[in-house]
Order: structure tokens, then C-alpha cells, then sequence
């Protein structure tokens, strides 16, 4: 098990890889720095993903039990299909804080994993994350575009929502073809469509603005959040802007990802009532103070998100074009056993 992380030193990449000292986390990024990252996306995904790192799984309910197990196992089962299992080793790209891999490790999926993101303060989190889960995880901070691990290194390679924070999907996509052995998968998923990112994101201005201009109302004053980390969320949110690169055409992805080289492809959507409610629900709780969310806001936050996935896929799927819904997820295969 690698070493708890700190700022200076993220992870240890295992003997067979050259060690390497991570950068460390910068959680504040000053306005020079803001500016800065509107003209370089790289650094705009640096800044933003450090900032946002030790409060990701909060803002995202993001856990590491059974309901998220689940989840993150529902959605690889939904576009790999059965697979034998488990995978001898397999890489996140893109990990966040670990949420994808970590969660499939304990479903089931993988037995050891390796974490790389372009965050330094992505990295530290997803390795804290596996060493309080005790899972064989190592971790780099790492390009997607120049992923730091040898030709037919990895059994299987995963990522949730990063494709389109990528600036060249497929080059990536060729990456990770290379770091997988002959007849290694690729599971990505969480990525979101053309048409589903343009009603979410409507959908969370409106309820921004609606929340924020409600709660300056005097009676309703302890529901409204500092003014300052009302500033600092807009300052995100303009970086955000500039993270969030692509939006993807479900048949355009899986023509990528053939175009890379891959075998076997195979795109999936899932999302669509699910999101209308889902993306409104997210940014209200980003928009009021934690403490008045209580488990019965918890309760019905996450059983509407289930009963209307319920809906998504039993009956809206059979009618709704495969575009229209939120999230795209894609799977392939390297040619040759």
C-alpha cells in the first residue's frame, strides 16, 4: 500500500516505474491566476480541480458504501456488459478523487489500481481516498494526452466525466490503447451529450439565479450562504466555463474511438428525466448553507434521482433518441490477445 500522501510528495508509483515528485496542490488561485487560465485550458483544469478537490465529494455526494458501489458497478455492467472478472490491474484517468476506480475495486472489478489526473490536489484526495478503503492503489499526476505508464501496462483503464475536460480526446484515446494490454477494455462514462449539457446547464443558471435572489429576502437570510463563498463559487463557475471543453454526440464519440484504433465499440446513454431533476437539485445544494440540507432533503434528493433512472431506462429509453440523454458512456477494446 502506498504512503499517505502529502502536499510535496502525492504518491509513490510502484518499483517497476520511475519515481517522480508531484507538484503540490493550489487550492486558492488568485484573480491574476484566473485570468491567466481563460487563455490555457490546462491550467484552467489545474486551478479549478485543485480548488475544488477537498470539497468534491461533498458537492457531488460522492461516498464510498454500497450506494455508490452500486452506482459506479451499474454504470460499467451498462456499457461493457458481462465481463470475466476481476481485472488484474487497471488505471483511472482523469480520477478526481478516485471515485470511479475505487468504487469498481471494491464492487468487484479490479484488484489494484494506479489514479492519474492532472490536479496535484485531485491526486492527494483519490489517495487518501484508497488508503483510509485500504485498497492497492499508486497514484501520479499525469496528462491524459502523455499518460506516464509503459506500453501494455494495464488489464483495463476507467474514467468518469473526464473525456471532456481532455483538449484531444483522441489522442488520449490512443494513449490508453497503448497502456493497455492486447485485449485490455476502456470503460469511460459520466460524459455529457450536446443536447443533454445544453438543457443541464440552462436548468442550473436558472436555479442559481432563482436561489440566489430569493434567499436576499429577509425572512430567508439563514438560507443564503456568505456572500464571499457566493463570490468564489462564481469565480469556479467562470472557470468551469472554461474546463468544460467538449460535448459529445454519442455515434460522434464511438467514431473517435474506432478512429483511435479500438475494437469492439460501443457507446451507451443513460440520464434524461433523471437530470431534470438531478442538475436543479445539485445546484441548490451548492447555493445554501450544508447545514439546512438534512436527511430528508438527502432522501428525497436521491430516491427522485432513482425512481426517475428507474423511469429513464425501463420506458424512456424505448423512445427518447439515444442524444437527448445526459450522460454518454463508451467502451472498447485493444486489438489482439
Amino acid at each position: 500500500m502506498t504512503a499517505s500522501p502529502t502536499d510535496d510528495d502525492i504518491a509513490t508509483p510502484p518499483a517497476a516505474e520511475e519515481a517522480v515528485m508531484d507538484p503540490a496542490p493550489r487550492p486558492h488561485a488568485t484573480a491574476e491566476e484566473v485570468e491567466a487560465a481563460r487563455k490555457d485550458t490546462k491550467l484552467a483544469q489545474v486551478l479549478y480541480h485543485d480548488w475544488e478537490a477537498e470539497t468534491y465529494d461533498d458537492k457531488w455526494s460522492i461516498s464510498y458504501d454500497e450506494r455508490c458501489i452500486d452506482y459506479a458497478r451499474g454504470r460499467f455492467d451498462a456499457v461493457a456488459g458481462d465481463q470475466p472478472l476481476p481485472y488484474e490491474r487497471a488505471l483511472e484517468l482523469g480520477c478526481g478523487t478516485g471515485f470511479f476506480l475505487l468504487n469498481l475495486m471494491q464492487g468487484g472489478v479490479a484488484k489494484t489500481g494506479s489514479v492519474t489526473d492532472l490536479s496535484p490536489g485531485m491526486v492527494k484526495v483519490a489517495m487518501r481516498n484508497a488508503e483510509n478503503l485500504g485498497l492497492p492503489v499508486d497514484g501520479r499526476v499525469a496528462d491524459a494526452e502523455t499518460i506516464p505508464y509503459e506500453d501494455n501496462t494495464f488489464d483495463l483503464v476507467v474514467g468518469h466525466a473526464v473525456l471532456h475536460h481532455i483538449p484531444d480526446v483522441e489522442k488520449s484515446l490512443r494513449e490508453v490503447l497503448r497502456v493497455l494490454k492486447p485485449g485490455g477494455r476502456f470503460v469511460f462514462a459520466g460524459e455529457p451529450t450536446t443536447v443533454g449539457n445544453f438543457y443541464a446547464r440552462w436548468l442550473g443558471r436558472a436555479t442559481w439565479e432563482a436561489t440566489t435572489t430569493v434567499t436576499k429576502l429577509p425572512f430567508l437570510a439563514d438560507w443564503r450562504r456568505p456572500q464571499e463563498e457566493l463570490d468564489e463559487s462564481s469565480r469556479a463557475a467562470a472557470l468551469e466555463a472554461v474546463v468544460d471543453i467538449h460535448t459529445f454526440d454519442p455515434t460522434d464519440l464511438e467514431n473517435m474511438a474506432k478512429s483511435a484504433g479500438a475494437d469492439e465499440v460501443h457507446a451507451a446513454t443513460e440520464e434524461f428525466a433523471a437530470a431534470l431533476l438531478g442538475w436543479p437539485v445539485r445546484t441548490f445544494e451548492a447555493a445554501v448553507p450544508q447545514e439546512k440540507l438534512g436527511w430528508g432533503w438527502g432522501r428525497f434528493a436521491f430516491g427522485g434521482w432513482k425512481t426517475l433512472s428507474w423511469v429513464d431506462e425501463k420506458i424512456l429509453r424505448h423512445v427518447v433518441p439515444r442524444g437527448f440523454f445526459y450522460n454518454v458512456m463508451i467502451t472498447g477494446v485493444k486489438p489482439g490477445n
